[in-house]
């Protein structure tokens, strides 16, 4: 290695060289030229430190601090290397530079772990490549096999498999890579929203990853001519998709605050200025830490889809295509950040998390929890990503003294 990290702002610019575009961001998709030289040098660096590294069949990249003895349990903590297009250089790598420096500081001043200590940099969990997220974390954990990526292909019409295979990966026994081992996982991540910046607190204790749901609604009504159709004979769709819009957003303000929902999509067919539509396709995403008001919510807003449809005199088809269940994380775990917390005069704040995490996958088969750091201005999946080198150390020493607990004591 040509450049070796000296501390946690330094491994932030060093990791996001890899993949750097012009704006000040990353772009480093799975697979991809800057995915594999980013794995890579991550490998070398933990060489250095003396981890024992490896790889997966699928590109998971490991560095473990072993106890001595294969068969005790494995703490993993890490996150995701995998970016958006035009990402932060935050999201995903502040959690994997954040372990190697945790587990190295805990190598130097106490060496060997009463149980094994892992940390991984996941492979992919964004899903901006190929149309499945989470596959590094969904593959070690049961969740995913190789026949959810059969005739996946990216924007380029490369295949999932060939672009595996390319980068060196895909090749072994898929049961290999279930881990029955984990006794914890730990990831350390940038918020993504305004929560902690907001209530000036440096330390989000996660409690439930929220439950998600996405729909796909597509409107058709009768294609005419803008300036011969007299209003009182249109069935134009958008008139129709633009009152269920606005139903939707004021039915959402008529939950509690964690509702959230999304219209980020919308398709108008054939979209030219002096012709009324005859198709509108739109997307809904609907979040909520409760199962049930979720699904609630969900079932009220496509009632009214339907009766809107109906008064207007339109066809809709309402397609469920996106659903996770809220996932608790470990009261434990959090138990031991609050106390952490405290006894060292850290402000946090007990949260939910909006956005999806590999820890929800984690959380499937072991104790497990997700840590934040503020993000300025709520900004992630943007160049103008940033959190400040204060902040990260926080977030940095409170994992240490997480594991130094669960390893160590």
């Amino acid at each position: 290695m040509s450049h070796v990290p000296a501390n946690l702002a330094d491994a932030i610019e060093w990791l996001s060289s890899f993949g750097a575009v012009s704006e000040g961001g990353v772009t480093r998709l799975l697979y991809s030229k800057a995915w594999k030289e980013a794995q890579q040098t991550l490998k070398e660096w933990m060489d250095e430190l003396g981890f024992q590294t490896y790889y997966d069949s699928i590109g998971n990249l490991f560095g473990r601090l072993s106890c001595g003895n294969s068969m005790s349990p494995t703490i993993l903590v890490g996150s995701h290397v995998d970016s958006v297009t035009l990402g932060g250089k935050y999201d995903g790598a502040y959690g994997i530079l954040a372990g190697i420096l945790a587990l190295s500081y805990l190598k130097q001043q106490f060496g060997e772990p009463k149980v094994n200590l892992e940390i991984v940099s996941l492979c992919e969990e964004e899903g901006s490549r190929f149309p499945i997220a989470c596959f590094g974390s969904g593959m070690m954990t049961g969740v995913y096999t190789f026949q959810d990526i059969e005739g996946l292909k990216d924007s380029e019409g490369i295949s999932f498999e060939s672009a595996m295979k390319e980068a060196g990966f895909g090749f072994a026994n898929p049961d290999y890579l279930i881990r029955n081992d984990i006794d914890r996982f730990v990831e350390l991540h940038i918020e993504q929203g305004p929560t902690l910046e907001k209530l000036q607190k440096s330390i989000g204790i996660v409690q439930t990853i929220v439950g998600q749901k996405r729909f796909m609604i597509k409107v058709n009504g009768e294609s005419n001519h803008a300036g011969t159709t007299l209003m009182k004979w249109r069935k134009d769709p958008l008139r129709g998709a633009a009152a269920m819009i606005d139903d939707l957003y004021n039915l959402a303000e008529g939950f509690d605050e964690n509702l959230v929902t999304t219209v980020g999509q919308l398709l108008v067919e054939p979209n030219v200025s002096n012709v009324i539509p005859n198709q509108v396709v739109f997307t809904v995403d609907a979040r909520h830490p409760t199962e049930a008001i979720l699904n609630s919510f969900c079932e009220r807003f496509s009632s009214r889809f339907m009766e809107i449809a109906k008064q207007k005199g339109l066809h809709i088809e309402i397609d469920k295509w996106h659903e996770v269940q809220p996932v608790q994380m470990d009261v434990k775990l959090n138990e031991m950040i609050q106390d952490i917390c405290t006894n060292r005069n850290i402000g946090y704040h007990v949260m939910h998390s909006g956005a999806g995490h590999d820890a929800q996958l984690f959380a499937r088969i072991c104790p497990t929890t997700i840590l934040f750091v503020p993000s300025k201005g709520g900004i992630s999946h943007s160049p103008l990503e940033y959190t400040s080198n204060n902040e990260l150390e926080i977030g940095l020493d409170v994992l240490i003294e997480l594991l130094h607990q669960l390893a160590y004591k």
